[in-house]
């Protein structure tokens, strides 16, 4: 389907369910972005689940959503419960705000919900020339190192930086081997997930994706990526006020109240310490990128340039949906 017709029918879709018309254009714009860098599990397939969530009424489709000023620099949201596309590019926009006015924007977030990729914020920040974190949690999916239940979510890390070229360096990980979103893609179409990214709820290696929902993601580097789980959940939860320590709500299957997701955000003028920062990341960039390069690698790439490539092949082509998300948008939009 083109995508600028898909657009209209998500936009439509979330109008539906009672969003104003520039909300739905946000989440829209963000569901599109998704598919255009191939990062399915965070594109239209959940459009059933964040409806689903406004019908429960767990997610407030007009919220009155209040930023509280904290100094020129420091900004405090709370989103009233809102889709988190919606909180999310207010957060960042705002932070964007503060840091070209003082050269550093922090905003904080609260009671939000899942807000797609984080790069798709972190996109906004450097396409203005500035740097930026951006740090969100998310429901329980890896267990804390020596630990038997599950209480971190997958809780990426984001950062990114202008490179003085076309292509931004973006790095958006999750520090689980792989993300949640293609456990549930793989659980839904009846596909294996990989050996070595899962343990069922007995403790045991799984490649069947429903097994691993029920069980236990694995970090990256085993107890690194534990405790770099556990930093998101204390910047993006315990500091925002958001919900925290195995609290956040799983979208798809936890409908007893509002996720309350925390978010923050971290944006910095690139020329705080140096005037040539510019000059500075294009050699460090290119003194990488002349390394000599292991057999069969034709090109050192920076975090984001892949993505960048993707969207650039993606953005005039149809996008393909697969028959099950086919179904949930004619039933939405019947």
């Amino acid at each position: 389907m083109k995508k600028e017709l898909l657009k209209k029918i998500i936009k439509k879709i979330f109008i539906r369910h009672k969003l104003n018309s520039k909300h739905a254009s946000i989440c829209a714009n963000a569901l599109i972005n998704a598919e255009l860098v191939n990062a399915k599990a965070h594109g239209i397939s959940r459009l059933k689940m964040y409806c689903d969530r406004i019908k429960k009424k767990v997610i407030n489709p007009k919220p009155k959503i209040k930023i509280k000023k904290i100094s020129p620099s420091i900004s405090q949201i709370n989103a009233n419960n809102s889709i988190g596309f919606v909180a999310a590019d207010i957060g960042i926009k705002q932070a964007i705000k503060n840091a070209k006015k003082t050269g550093i924007g922090l905003v904080g977030i609260k009671n939000s919900g899942h807000y797609g990729l984080s790069s798709y914020y972190a996109e906004q920040a450097v396409e203005k020339n500035l740097i930026v974190f951006c740090f969100t949690n998310a429901p329980p999916a890896i267990a804390p190192h020596g630990a038997k239940k599950k209480l971190f979510g997958t809780n990426p890390i984001c950062f990114g930086t202008p490179t003085s070229s076309k292509i931004p360096f973006i790095l958006d990980t999750s520090v689980s081997v792989i993300n949640r979103g293609k456990i549930r893609v793989a659980a839904k179409t009846g596909k294996k997930i990989p050996p070595g990214v899962a343990l069922d709820k007995f403790g045991r290696p799984t490649t069947d994706a429903k097994k691993a929902l029920a069980g236990v993601q694995l970090p990256i580097a085993g107890f690194r990526g534990s405790g770099l789980a556990w930093m998101v959940d204390i910047l993006s939860g315990v500091l925002t006020g958001g919900n925290h320590g195995g609290k956040v709500k799983d979208p798809f299957d936890d409908f007893s109240g509002p996720q309350n997701i925390g978010h923050l955000f971290i944006v910095l003028k690139p020329n705080l310490f140096v005037g040539n920062y510019n000059q500075r990341i294009k050699e460090n960039i290119k003194r990488i990128k002349k390394l000599p390069k292991v057999k069969g690698v034709k090109e050192i790439l920076y975090p984001g340039q892949s993505k960048f490539y993707r969207y650039k092949k993606n953005l005039n082509k149809k996008i393909n949906i697969s028959p099950n998300v086919a179904k949930d948008l004619k039933k939405l939009n019947a």
